[in-house]
């Protein structure tokens, strides 16, 4: 400004994407009259100022006409933005329903659509409508993928140029909107309007089939999905479909093997956070679920659901089976599909828990991690150590309701169970037979294929099983060791079972019952013997003619006759006198050392015959 002239000089005046703003060539000029009158507008119009210099101006359109202050286009003075502000619009049209007003007819209608629910727009791929032309537009990128809003700093794409400022945001940081309860700051909006409802509680949207409401709608969208079934998220590499896009992204990690989340007191890492957050408690101690009706304390909220009501919610559909947690039934399903993910990288067996493996792995370190508190036993599994410490206490919790056996472990009582009900759940897939145990099953398994990998360093015998259990019982047949005594007799016995099945000599129990006859016997094996004289069955086949035994026995003494080892000229005998289902003999029991003499079956007592009939 010239102090000599008093003139207003008006540097430069841009408009937004335009060069400057001249009259006939020159800069415009205002005089001092010019100026008192522009002085005199202030009080009933805004002025804005230059940032680089004294200059003070009303708004731009009143001082460049149409070309400074159009629509989007402020003007420039020198070289700083000069927002325009403007003028109130009219509102004429007034909703009926509310408050509301608004400038245009076509603004009215729109929004009277928001109390009518009308949605008059609907997607030709699936079933949604929507009351805007423009929110449909935009929902149909979903369908094509496209992504035309991108950002400048990195390599992401959105649909919605609204995703794009929010992500800018967490670019920046910025965080304008602050919660007025607590110290939370958000970048958008929406967000402080959703967490408000966090500290009123208010849950606006409420399930019309079920009593739950919801702070948010997409949550009741979600929680829509469990009435209807809807699994809109599918698994691109297995069947899996998923109500959640979040649940699938987890999923997909059981494909990849991504563990995102790692321990920082251990080297465990985890697919979900919330299984990180648990496991931290092992380190910390903390059991922040306390059971109201017991008082227990668990690390996992899960463990609190099942252990009182017995509610088995997750229904297995292959079997009857029912599960108190989902992860359980995710594990029993892999008995039906056979999956076994998890692999030992120093051999070749495969399991379908991850706590087996872990299990198996100690088999190839040696480690044994529980400790018995009582003696200098350690064992490779935290149960191995429950059942072991009753041998010390002499706890044998485990009651048979339908005899007076008692057991350490819930497992052994299963298993017994079946021998009251006859069931046999483990079918051999290459022939007929059906075991009670798995570990029978498996066992069975080796006589198809006659593979005993495992040979004891002392003697020829070999063994299909590198079970420690089996090996330790075999290896006291070489010291000669014996450690289970009979309290009621000075007999030993190298395995516990012998003593099991001894001590029914003393109490005179029968528990195997046969189904087509009154007779009972001490053992299943003298019963399943025994079950041969009904049904005919001779499994034991001489390889050199074609007569067949009932007996194992029977068949070696045969064999005999094809050797021309010593036997016994039973024609050289007297005619055998005939037992008729006597017991005992001589004062001593029938030995099941058998041969076959005119097709009847001789038990040898002392070298005397006896046909048993």
């Amino acid at each position: 400004m010239s102090s000599h002239s008093r003139e207003l000089r008006i540097l430069s005046v841009y408009g937004q994407g335009e060069g400057p703003l001249a009259v006939d060539g020159h800069d415009t000029l205002l005089a001092a009259s010019e100026l008192a009158a522009l002085s005199s507008r202030s009080a009933d119009h805004s002025v804005a100022k230059s940032l680089n210099c004294s200059v003070r101006l009303v708004h731009l359109e009143e001082l460049t006409g149409h070309q400074g202050g159009r629509k989007r286009r402020p003007g420039v003075l020198c070289g700083k933005v000069i927002p325009n502000k403007k003028p109130k619009a009219k509102m004429p049209y007034r909703c009926d329903q509310c408050m509301k007003r608004f400038s245009g007819t076509s603004h009215l209608k729109r929004h009277v659509m928001t109390h009518s629910g009308e949605k008059p727009y609907k997607c030709d791929q699936c079933k949604k409508r929507f009351s805007r032309k423009g929110n449909l537009k935009r929902h149909m990128r979903t369908h094509s993928g496209e992504k035309p809003y991108k950002c400048d700093q990195c390599m992401k794409c959105f649909s919605l140029k609204g995703h794009l400022n929010s992500h800018m945001r967490t670019r920046s940081g910025e965080k304008p909107y602050k919660c007025d309860q607590c110290t939370k700051r958000f970048s958008h909006g929406c967000d402080l309007k959703n967490h408000l409802r966090t500290h009123t509680g208010e849950k606006p949207y409420r399930c019309d089939q079920c009593p739950k409401c919801f702070s948010l709608k997409n949550l009741l969208k979600r929680h829509m999905r469990t009435h209807s079934g809807e699994k809109p998220y599918k698994c691109d590499q297995c069947t899996k479909c998923f109500s959640r896009t979040g649940t699938l992204k987890i999923h997909m990690r059981t494909h990849s093997g991504e563990k995102p989340y790692k321990c920082d007191q251990c080297t465990k890492r985890f697919s979900h956070g919330c299984n990180l957050k648990i496991h931290l408690r092992t380190h910390s101690g903390e059991k922040p679920s306390v059971c109201l009706q017991c008082n227990a304390s668990y690390s996992d909220p899960s463990g609190l659901r099942v252990t009182h009501t017995g509610e088995k919610p997750y229904k297995c559909d292959h079997c009857a089976k029912g599960f108190g947690h989902s992860s359980h039934l995710k594990t029993h399903m892999r008995t039906h599909t056979g999956e076994m993910p998890y692999k030992c990288d120093q051999c070749a067996e495969r399991f379908g828990q991850p706590r087996q493996l872990k299990r198996h792995m100690w088999t190839h370190t040696g480690e044994k991690p529980y400790k018995c508190d009582y003696c200098a036993k350690s064992f490779g599994q935290t149960c191995h150590l429950k059942s072991h410490m009753r041998t010390h206490t002499g706890e044998i919790p485990y009651k048979c309701d339908q005899c007076a056996e008692r057991f350490r472990e819930s497992s052994q009582l299963k298993s017994h169970m079946w021998t009251h009900t006859g069931e046999k759940p483990y079918k051999c897939d290459q022939c007929s037979k059906r075991f009670l145990t798995i570990s029978h099953l498996k066992s069975h398994m080796w006589t198809h294929t006659r593979e005993k990998p495992y040979k004891c360093d002392q003697c020829a015998m070999r063994f299909e099983q590198t079970s420690t259990l089996q090996i330790q019982i075999h290896m006291r047949t070489h010291t000669g060791e014996k450690l289970y005594k009979c309290d009621q007799c000075t007999k030993l016995f190298i395995r516990k079972d012998k003593l099991k099945i001894h001590m029914r000599t003393h109490t005179g129990e029968k528990p195997f019952n046969c189904d087509q006859c009154a007779k009972r016997f001490r053992q299943r094996g003298s019963l399943n013997v025994h079950i041969r004289t009904h049904t005919g069955e001779k499994p034991y086949k001489c390889d050199q003619c074609t007569e067949r035994f009932i007996y194992k026995a029977c068949l070696k003494s045969h064999m005999k006759t094809h050797t021309g080892e010593n036997s016994y000229n039973l024609s050289s005998l007297r005619p055998p006198p005939v037992c008729l289902s006597i017991k005992w003999i001589n004062g001593g029991r029938h030995s099941h050392c058998s041969t076959l003499y005119n097709d009847k079956v001789f038990y040898s007592i002392n070298r005397v015959y006896i046909i048993c009939i």
